[in-house]
């Protein structure tokens, strides 16, 4: 099992480094750019090595290696044992680099999460003492059982990639990338995320029961241990870093910016909706509709690419009038109503 160093954070075995380098040099020999991930090759490579242990979701595995290409953050709803810190483990695994995981409990401080300054009777000075949020993938399970005060601890790193500790602003590692997980049916001892914080995530999605011979497989995989703990890294963190900005600069037709922008003014108009997506939903709606892009191997955005992330993206943000019914069902009426680009 991959060694814990003293802050909690995994890394590589050393022993199997020189096996990763070897892997890695293949896999950059082998890419469209040479010596520089192509960022398909990225996403396919993420995509195949997570796939190899979370079992029979290969939508949902897509989806978040979509989310992570953009930058962004993920939230999995599902109840206890579907998954969900496997997924996030994995692709931690996949990327090579550091994974941290918090524990949501009512008690968690916000310094327990961004770390504090402790005094150094030697240096006669405070000495900035990092949290589990120094690492490129932080998983933090149950987010809902963490109490209002802590959560807003999250928000800046969440936007920003920073935590400012003691007056002191320290930025996060590049890449970060937040996955966070609660149980939708247990809210006994749980808070609500506040909506400037599901505003945050990139994508928030439910893995769902597993078909039965996937299920099967999976028992049969992990009767010995935990298939996860032998998952080796394919992709390095510099490679992700410049995957991002490749996806980024993937080209998005006018009027494809046009309807990603109608779905979300659509969201705003509808009766059912108190509060629609934001500005910053339409952004995040269009960076993952490039990362969709680049994982089929197109190099420009295709409305079905908007169309896919649409649900994913945006039903988390909406506030609906009364509390009740399904935003999702929402962004799928909306869909269906805004009209498709077509070329003529």
């Amino acid at each position: 099992m991959t060694p814990r160093p003293a802050d909690g954070r995994e890394t590589a075995t050393s022993g199997g480094k020189a096996v990763l380098d070897g892997a890695l040099t293949e896999a950059r020999a082998a890419a469209p750019l040479g010596d520089t991930w192509h960022p398909a090759s990225v996403a396919r490579a993420l995509v195949t090595n997570v796939s190899s242990v979370v079992r029979g979701h290969d939508d949902a595995v897509e989806m978040v290696v979509a989310a992570v290409l953009s930058g962004g953050h993920v939230l999995v709803e599902d109840v206890p044992g579907s998954g969900k810190t496997t997924l996030a483990r994995a692709l931690a695994r996949s990327l090579g680099g550091s994974f941290a995981r918090i524990q949501g409990t009512s008690d968690l401080l916000p310094t327990d999460v961004t770390g504090s300054a402790v005094w150094n009777p030697q240096r006669f000075a405070f000495d900035m003492v990092p949290g589990p949020l120094f690492a490129n993938v932080v998983l933090v399970d149950e987010l809902n059982r963490v109490s209002p005060r802590t959560q807003s601890g999250l928000l800046e790193a969440m936007e920003e990639s920073a935590v400012t500790v003691d007056g002191r602003r320290c930025p996060l590692p590049d890449p970060f990338t937040l996955i966070a997980t609660q149980n939708p049916r247990d809210q006994h001892g749980t808070y609500p995320l506040p909506e400037g914080q599901l505003d945050r995530f990139t994508v928030a999605l439910t893995l769902g029961p597993l078909a039965p011979a996937y299920e099967r497989v999976v028992v049969q995989e992990q009767l010995v241990g935990a298939t996860v703990d032998n998952l080796l890294p394919v992709v390095d963190v510099e490679a992700l870093v410049d995957a991002r900005h490749r996806v980024r600069a993937t080209h998005v037709a006018g009027e494809v910016l046009d309807y990603a922008l109608a779905l979300v003014h659509g969201t705003r108009a509808d009766q059912r909706v108190s509060l629609g997506a934001s500005t910053r939903a339409a952004l995040t709606l269009v960076r993952l509709a490039q990362s969709l892009a680049v994982l089929r191997g197109g190099d420009f955005v295709l409305p079905d690419d908007v169309k896919q992330a649409a649900v994913p993206c945006l039903a988390h943000r909406l506030v609906l009038a009364g509390g009740g019914g399904n935003p999702a069902d929402v962004v799928r009426d909306v869909l269906s109503r805004v009209g498709v680009p077509v070329r003529r």
